[in-house]
């Protein structure tokens, strides 16, 4: 069998499979029947709560689920795992074949041959809720192309069969000198301008139901590292009908605490009922 292997360093997830289940049991995390969601993907000690909250909304009687990653700009062809499987510490998750090669021929992919976290590390979270699932690795540019992606992911998905759930993959503002953006200063001001701003802005775009305001928004605000997920979730979502986007949980890498770090991260769940 040939096995997609772990390609992030120590640090972003835990390897255990003791850690990981505690780490997930104690998120308290209830069962689901979204069909698709958008999740964080920083290290689990950031975003891992939210990223559950995220995962564990999907609907439980999915057969397959489409975790799709970003980093990618425009002009990007759409991009594949092409191994058999995907190895997580909790056990390997078989990739759909059949469904990928749909899409594969369907969005013109090539192979995913890049390090890449957006789909990592919510692998063995997906793994954890989906014991049972087989899975479809796929990364989307930043580009509205990727809503159709996701209408073409809801058409194959009636051809292959079974229960199919999206999951994307994304996180929102990068704020401060480690990202380069410093418009609003720092300390507790930029923190709530981002929280109450800049992210609100994106979730709210999110919310409507429209992929060219998401596209605007996460390129004029940078608030979203990975946009093309997010509009395949969208187009997904769109081809079913499902009810609007609406945010189940929202949190920062700067924490609760009253010390505000020089730079920080937003973090989303957001489900699709």
């Amino acid at each position: 069998m040939n096995l997609r292997e772990s390609s992030l360093p120590a640090g972003w997830y835990p390897r255990n499979s003791d850690e990981i289940n505690r780490f997930l049991t104690e998120c308290n995390a209830a069962g689901g029947t979204a069909r698709a969601a958008i999740s964080p993907h920083a290290g689990w000690r950031y975003s891992g709560r939210i990223a559950a909250r995220a995962v564990s909304s999907l609907d439980k009687k999915t057969d397959t689920l489409v975790v799709i990653g970003g980093h990618l700009p425009a002009g990007y062809a759409p991009l594949f795992a092409l191994e058999d499987a995907v190895s997580t510490p909790l056990g390997n998750m078989a990739i759909n074949a059949a469904l990928r090669a749909v899409l594969y021929k369907e969005l013109n992919g090539k192979e995913d041959c890049f390090p890449d976290n957006t789909i990592e590390v919510l692998l063995p979270i997906a793994r954890f809720f989906f014991p049972g699932a087989s899975l479809l690795w796929l990364r989307l540019p930043a580009e509205l192309s990727s809503f159709d992606a996701g209408k073409a992911i809801a058409a194959a998905a009636k051809n292959v069969g079974g229960t199919i759930a999206v999951l994307a993959s994304t996180d929102l503002t990068h704020y401060g000198p480690n990202y380069g953006f410093t418009s609003q200063g720092a300390g507790p001001v930029a923190l709530r301008w981002m929280r109450e701003v800049n992210d609100r802005h994106f979730i709210d775009a999110v919310e409507s139901g429209n992929p060219a305001a998401v596209l605007e928004r996460a390129e004029t605000d940078c608030s979203s590292c990975s946009v093309g997920a997010v509009l395949g979730a969208m187009g997904f979502a769109a081809a079913h009908s499902l009810g609007p986007a609406r945010l189940l949980e929202y949190g920062t890498s700067a924490g609760e605490g009253e010390e505000v770090p020089d730079s920080f991260v937003g973090y989303a769940a957001i489900a699709f009922a």
